[in-house]
């Protein structure tokens, strides 16, 4: 009876598994040729666009300076401001992937990046007889076109990103290709590609929170305070239950992090691994002891996870502990961001008369200031050499911090502040302000705040060479102490958080009585 019950299911299964393989097949048969039907219905309006270098614009070979975003490219190129003009595509807008995040802006970015990286020739076009700078006054208005390997011809960026539905229309019905974009857009409108469809971007966050970038953030901390927001970085240190976390801005060219405060017992915590490049989703909170602004309250489950956890996106980065300069610690630079409402945390948004259609649309609003590079550059992981102690103070308070110190630095010219944790070796010996004054020293940490000024807060020991040499040689790297709170005389990423400290001893016994019912249930 058994065995007939038992052949009798192998045959259902069998044949269940027989028939759902043969489903699938035809499934994907159908799918395939359906796909197939949209590929040949498909028509590359890009390649029939056709490069006249006789015509009556001013046509550029260039190469690419520094990738922007999906219709904003940097190209060197004589006759511009610093050698470099700032091509804004002309006849398409994609969605945003700087500052502000939009679905599909990274695939668009990724995309014209893809394009110009493979490219043996690039051209730049203007749209009149010169370049005209768009309503920034920065960027010009622009037709780029690269040639493929092994290929003698041109293809046009601005109207494949249309028909590609990786952007939409902007001035495109009155332009040099207008013909070949309207027909650009119509089709990938027909489609549904992309921009067009209702499909989800796997690339854009779909949680509560307000996806932005660090850069955006940073340039609208005070307006986004109290407001839950997500975006990308990689874990450059670790200190106090948190961790730094950065990411690159190619408009800039400058780095922009942030503190994220996760606390203790935190599940995810194994994600915030230094070196990985993760997806953060919290709050933005102020620290009022540090001065400073922080992310908190992580959401992690690995059972049940929702897009509003932390993520892991890839593993095998490291902290860039940019090399820079005492004059390049002090110096100001302008940055481009968007202007966020305090009320919504969202981007404001300014009325304008579409072109095309004589439409009131709305657009979100950018502004450019000017700041100083370590307030843009906060809590970013730092290199800088050949600095001379000039003064040395050693905090001696009672506090958990005796024995930190600020350093007062010098370098042709410049006064760079550097605040240690508490110096010492494996064999517990501290270091003394003998040991530091009137040297000169290489130091590698982050970029902090301590009453309003800025300086490089060193992590650990290793993050000090005195005279290019170990302060205590042989170096033996020293993890900062988790106990330790150094906000009352130091930078703002110490002592954060509010949670106690379970101490070791406290937890031998638990494990003890843990091990022991381990064993009971086993007998």
């Amino acid at each position: 009876m058994k065995k007939t019950a038992l052949s009798l299911i192998l045959t259902l299964f069998c044949a269940f598994g027989v028939s759902a393989f043969f489903g699938g097949v035809a499934s994907q048969k159908a799918t395939l040729t359906a796909s197939a039907e949209t590929a040949a219905e498909k028509i590359d309006y890009a390649g029939q666009a056709v490069l006249d270098l006789n015509a009556d614009s001013t046509t550029i070979e260039v190469e690419v300076k520094t990738f922007v975003d999906g219709d904003t490219t940097h190209f060197y190129a004589e006759d511009f401001p610093n050698g470099v003009l700032k091509a804004r595509y002309a006849a398409v807008n994609t969605p945003e992937s700087t500052g502000k995040i939009e679905e599909w802006g990274k695939k668009a970015s990724k995309f014209t990046r893809s394009k110009l990286e493979n490219a043996v020739s690039i051209i730049v076009e203007s749209e009149d007889e010169v370049f005209e700078p768009d309503s920034t006054g920065e960027r010009y208005l622009s037709w780029v076109w690269y040639k493929e390997e092994g290929s003698d011809v041109y293809r046009n960026l601005n109207i494949e990103l249309l028909q590609e539905g990786l952007g939409r229309g902007s001035g495109s019905v009155d332009c040099r290709y207008s013909e070949l974009c309207g027909l650009a857009i119509a089709q990938a409108n027909e489609l549904n590609l992309h921009v067009y469809s209702e499909e989800l971007d796997p690339d854009f966050f779909y949680g509560e929170a307000y996806e932005i970038d660090l850069k955006g953030l940073r340039l609208n901390i005070e307006n986004l305070n109290g407001k839950r927001v997500a975006f990308e970085g990689i874990v450059s240190y670790y200190v106090n239950q948190g961790v730094y976390v950065e990411n690159f801005d190619e408009e800039t060219q400058m780095y922009f992090g942030i503190y994220v405060y996760y606390g203790f017992n935190f599940e995810g915590a194994s994600i915030l691994q230094i070196g990985n490049k993760v997806r953060i989703v919290g709050e933005v909170s102020y620290y009022e002891t540090g001065d400073s602004y922080q992310i908190c309250a992580l959401k992690y489950n690995k059972y049940k996870p929702s897009a509003d956890d932390i993520q892991l996106i890839e593993k095998g980065h490291a902290a860039t502990n940019l090399e820079t300069t005492a004059a390049d610690f002090n110096k100001k630079v302008s940055a481009t961001g968007p202007v966020i409402n305090p009320e919504d945390g969202k981007i404001v948004q300014t009325p304008v008369i579409d072109p095309e259609t004589g439409e009131t649309v709305y657009e979100d609003k950018y502004t450019t200031a000017t700041y100083d590079y370590a307030q843009l550059a906060m809590n970013t992981s730092i290199s800088m050499k050949g600095l001379y102690v000039s003064d040395v103070y050693t905090t001696d308070n009672g506090g958990d911090s005796d024995g930190a110190m600020t350093l007062t630095c010098k370098s042709n010219g410049k006064t760079v502040k550097v605040r240690t944790v508490v110096l010492k070796d494996s064999a517990g010996n501290y270091a003394t302000e003998d040991m530091l004054k009137g040297k000169t020293i290489d130091v590698t940490g982050v970029i902090d705040s301590f009453n309003g000024e800025y300086q490089i807060k060193i992590i650990s020991l290793a993050g000090i060479l005195v005279d290019g040499e170990p302060l205590f040689p042989p170096v033996t790297p020293v993890v900062p102490d988790s106990t330790s709170s150094n906000s009352d005389t130091t930078s703002s990423s110490n002592g954060i958080g509010c949670f106690g400290v379970v101490a070791l001893p406290a937890i031998l016994p638990i494990f003890a009585a843990a091990v022991v019912l381990m064993k009971k249930r086993e007998n």
